[in-house]
């Protein structure tokens, strides 16, 4: 019996809540990973699992076992990277999960500066609109647009972000600028399904909130395509400032209503908590914290 396969095996089982989760995780199949377990109990000639209808539950010993382990295993990641010279001098790969638009924006102009700056580690970025697990699916860092939950998480703040609205100047000229959100029940809007889904948009006033019924014409599930419409002239469009920077800033979208907006949303990098934060990612933080920072407008932003 391969003990460290074993160990392995069982940690997934436990960290996954199945043996099933664990053989989706590990790639082995289902009747390995009960039978590795199976000769760990027997090896060990203790019971360290009580196997449910619905989830894994450690016995008393298995805790116990199952604590000594993952030190076990931290200890072994660390030798490892030590070896590999990770805490000798960044070098190696890192793997990050930003989202599409933001991502593509901010994020992936600031990560090939950082590669022109450190010729020795190789970044591997995913573009994804969901919140990844960043253990599960080893992620080393995540940008993260949002408040963040409790979490073993080690986050970082690096901008707030507001929640606009914008039109064409061409679109403005013919139907006018709204003055207040009630306005907006004579204009046409352009909503985007997993932003602004519904009849009824957001608004802050002195006074706390209000809620405005608003006529959509075109509704869109790509952000991208929001933006383009309404650029092109369809109507109101609702999104992230950080998603229309170059548009602003090229004038074929101004944006309205501003004295309205809800509160700024935190964008934040996190990282999975670790005795020694390996010398890539603690360079790679330490490079980009400071030009998101600039970049979204969050200068002076404190951890």
């Amino acid at each position: 019996m391969d003990r460290l396969e074993a160990i392995t095996i069982l940690l997934a089982a436990v960290d996954n809540g199945s043996l099933s989760a664990a053989s989706r995780q590990l790639r082995i199949p289902l009747a390995t990973v009960s039978r590795r377990v199976s000769e760990l109990e027997d090896h060990l000639k203790m019971r360290l699992l009580l196997r449910g209808n619905r989830k894994l539950a450690l016995t008393e010993a298995g805790r116990t076992y199952v604590a000594s382990c993952r030190r076990i295993m931290d200890d072994l990641a660390e030798a490892e990277r030590t070896a590999a010279g990770e805490y000798h001098a960044p070098q190696g790969e890192l793997t990050i999960s930003v989202p599409l638009v933001m991502g593509r924006a901010h994020a992936l102009p600031v990560i090939v500066d950082f590669l022109h700056a450190y010729p020795d580690i190789r970044i591997r970025v995913q573009f994804v609109n969901r919140n990844v697990s960043l253990l599960e699916e080893q992620v080393d860092v995540a940008m993260r647009v949002g408040e963040l939950p409790d979490s073993s998480m080690i986050g970082t703040r690096v901008g707030l972000i507001r929640q606009v609205l914008c039109a064409s100047p061409a679109y403005l000229k013919v139907r006018g600028t709204p003055n207040c959100p009630a306005d907006l029940m004579v204009h046409d809007c352009v909503g985007y399904e997993h932003f602004t889904a519904g009849m009824n948009w957001e608004f802050r006033h002195e006074a706390g909130f209000e809620t405005i019924p608003i006529r959509w014409r075109l509704v869109v599930n790509s952000i991208e395509a929001a933006v383009i419409a309404a650029a092109a002239g369809a109507g109101i469009a609702r999104v992230l400032s950080c998603q229309i920077d170059e548009q602003v800033k090229s004038k074929t979208l101004v944006t309205v209503l501003s004295k309205y907006e809800l509160p700024p949303i935190p964008v934040s990098l996190i990282y999975p908590s670790q005795r020694q934060v390996p010398l890539k990612l603690r360079a790679f933080l330490d490079f980009s914290i400071p030009r998101l920072r600039e970049r979204l407008g969050a200068r002076g932003q404190s951890e």
